[in-house]
């Protein structure tokens, strides 16, 4: 059953409301806190945030020392079961089953999971994004265990998740039109398999055109061709030109790693950036997690202008400082995208999909690169709401103010960990969780109240996602250089002991 939609005119108050105030001339201006706010939502949209509202209003709603904010914009969220953890201290990738070996690939790389299975992956993580406060978000999910790229059948099961709980999203199965193979011990060369490429591009081009402005513009659709090394031209030009005939978001992840970097020099002449330019690619709706890897940075002795590139088409940065920081990596840095004027965004992309905690982990990465005074929170509380919202084109999103959409959280400040409050927003960076988020709303609807998301059972869902998350642990030895036993890829912080049989 669908989560209740608001009836009538709600005011809900709060200790804190982060509301939003126009900048001139029509400009996006920013955030405002309302001590002691005021929010008013009737059917999908705010109508008031302040004080004094002088209208009628059906219900009342205090939420006491609580923060009511916008909910976050997730560009790049988890929508699987993180096998990325998987590499956080098994490494190197090519190793532990992270890059196929050549005899996998010519044996025939198979769906690991169940379509049933992938569809569960889906609801399952749409759930755990409500719970942590995310209430629009773009999936990703691994293409490791897949055959080749993902489904239509498993994304109409997403798009159907997405409106069944409340959650909204931009949807399109990843394709791609190669891949990396490890041909020889730690060799890793690129594969292309274009004409089977361009067949997922069209599955992914049908299923955008059917499944934009479904569910009353709930669920939309974006084009996501999987990483920029494994796209041919002809799969990337396609792409382009159907994203602007169609004014939908493209999402690649590009400069996301030093092989990948290395790959497209050598492959095309060019870094990344400058080949993506010189194909024509960037649109007012260009995603690029994660941009870690770009000309200048130490590792990459190349000169050249990466960012200015990125930044002068109008392209956003999407930012995911715990999956990056966890692998030792970071941009350097948020400071100095902000002040050359790049847009940054905010991805999770790994679990727990924990927005409060990727802008902290960002928050400590950018002043450890600058210095303690380089970023403040409301930079990186900007990125996960109003920088997100202008990367999709969005100003209904990201913020609280008359005629927005009636997407909203409420971040319980009673918690004890919580300890002495100052700035809402600085607390929450000092000592938030997104567990700490009680309540969401999205359209109007309540997807999560007091904790609880209608018709989910959590301690069910979550022993099934670790049974499939076994089932994909015991078939990485298929997909691994030597094929080596489960124990011998991923090992474990101290020695297992078993009981005797």
């Amino acid at each position: 059953m669908a989560p209740a939609q608001v009836t009538g005119r709600t005011l809900m108050t709060a200790r804190w409301v982060v509301g939003h105030r126009a900048g001139t001339a029509g400009g996006r201006g920013g955030h405002v806190l309302f001590a002691d706010g005021e929010v008013v939502v009737e059917d999908d949209r705010v109508i008031f945030v302040g004080h004094g509202f002088p209208g009628e209003v059906a219900r009342r709603l205090d939420f006491g020392n609580a923060m009511i904010a916008p909910g976050f914009v997730d560009l790049d969220a988890l929508s699987d079961l993180d096998t990325t953890i998987l590499g956080f201290d098994n490494q190197p990738a090519w190793k532990k089953g992270r890059v196929w070996p050549q005899d996998y690939l010519e044996a025939g790389p198979f769906e690991m999971l169940s379509e049933d299975e992938l569809v569960f992956q889906k609801r399952y993580a749409f759930a755990s994004l409500l719970r942590n406060g995310i209430t629009t978000a773009l999936p990703i999910a691994s293409l490791f265990y897949r055959a080749w790229g993902e489904t239509r059948d498993e994304f109409e099961g997403a798009a159907a998740a997405a409106e069944e709980l409340g959650l909204r999203v931009y949807l399109g199965p990843a394709y791609r039109t190669g891949n990396q193979v490890l041909v020889a011990e730690g060799q890793i060369e690129p594969w292309f398999d274009e004409a089977r490429g361009l067949e997922s591009l069209d599955a992914a081009l049908a299923f955008a055109r059917d499944v934009e402005g479904r569910a009353g513009g709930l669920v939309r659709a974006m084009l996501a061709p999987d990483r920029i090394e494994t796209c041919t031209p002809d799969l990337l030009t396609r792409t382009a030109a159907a994203a602007r005939e169609m004014d939908i978001p493209v999402r690649l992840h590009c400069c996301q790693s030093k092989i990948e970097y290395e790959m497209v020099l050598k492959l095309r002449g060019m870094s990344p950036p400058e080949w993506l330019e010189s194909l024509g690619i960037f649109g007012a709706m260009t995603l690029l997690p994660h941009a870690t890897w770009v000309s200048g940075v130490p590792g990459i002795d190349r000169p050249g202008r990466d960012l200015e590139i990125i930044r002068d088409h109008g392209a956003t940065v999407v930012h995911c400082p715990l999956v990056s920081g966890r692998h030792g990596n970071v941009i350097r840095s948020f400071t100095r995208y902000r002040e050359m004027g790049l847009n940054v965004a905010m991805g999770t992309d790994t679990a727990p999909p924990d927005m409060i905690m990727n802008m902290q982990v960002g928050m400590i990465l950018a002043r450890v690169m600058d210095g303690s005074t380089a970023c403040r929170s409301e930079h990186y509380f900007d990125a996960a709401t109003l920088n997100g919202a202008d990367a999709l084109r969005r100003p209904d999103l990201g913020r609280l103010a008359p005629g927005s959409k009636a997407d909203l959280i409420v971040v319980d400040f009673d918690r004890p960990h919580f300890g002495q409050q100052i700035d809402p927003i600085q607390t929450l960076l000092l000592a938030g969780h997104g567990r700490d988020v009680r309540h969401v709303m999205v359209d109007g609807r309540w997807s999560m109240f007091d904790g609880v998301i209608p018709g989910v059972d959590e301690a069910a869902d979550k022993r099934r996602a670790q049974a499939q998350f076994e089932k994909l642990i015991a078939l990485y030895p298929v997909r691994t250089w030597g094929h080596p036993p489960v124990e011998d890829i991923f090992s474990s912080a101290y020695p297992v002991v078993r009981g005797e049989a």
